[in-house]
């Protein structure tokens, strides 16, 4: 690691964290505030590939796993009203899914990179959301898998109920994973303005040349 990398893993760990805190907070019936600051880590990973490579952009994604293990470690340890605020199926997975989602993401990027600016950022935050998306609710919530932890009630994620209040009428946890997956195919769009904004500031910069 080197002092270039510092500030991709001070903003991948910044992201983590606010992400964990702001999960506790409803943001209307479907989602959570954390459901907005949770996909700037993509932002982050993309920026750390495009100026410094995916050897760094993958280094910058092992903190950010390391920050969200440590906090979903805390999470676990402070009960709340129902019970721990991270239960240990949340906890495993988040992780999974950070890991999986941002590992892809650099290797999707990485092989779009010589293509025009915005297919490599766009493309491969797209793939990741959707498997970060995928893999975390059905972990934490789907009922085949309470195996994981059998002490876990997550049965009020599986009452029917019509897709986001209108559609057809599925398990309570995937209106939540498909309002969760919209947000973030919506901020891959927003963020590929801040991408092409840095990028185009950083290698500018005399210390990018």
């Amino acid at each position: 690691m080197t002092r270039t990398h510092i500030p991709g893993i001070l903003a991948m760990a910044a992201v983590v964290v606010a992400s964990n805190i702001l999960v506790q907070f409803l943001f209307g019936q479907w989602l959570t505030w954390g459901a907005f600051t949770y996909p700037i880590a993509f932002l982050v990973t993309d920026l750390m590939n495009r100026l410094y490579g995916k050897a760094a952009a993958r280094r910058v994604v092992f903190a950010g796993f390391i920050v969200g293990v440590a906090c979903s470690f805390v999470g676990t340890q402070i009960m709340g009203e129902f019970g721990p605020l991270v239960t240990w199926r949340i906890a495993i997975g988040s992780g999974l899914a950070f890991l999986t989602a941002q590992l892809l993401d650099v290797a999707i990027f990485d092989r779009l990179r010589e293509g025009r600016w915005w297919r490599a950022p766009l493309a491969s935050t797209l793939v990741g959301s959707s498997v970060d998306t995928a893999l975390f609710f059905t972990i934490a919530f789907s009922g085949a898998l309470s195996f994981i932890e059998p002490g876990n009630d997550v049965s009020w994620a599986g009452e029917a109920l019509p897709l986001l209040g209108a559609g057809p009428v599925v398990p309570l946890w995937v209106s939540l994973a498909v309002a969760d997956w919209m947000v973030k195919l919506c901020l891959a769009l927003v963020a590929l303005i801040p991408f092409r904004l840095i990028v185009s500031w950083a290698l500018s910069s005399p210390r990018m040349a």
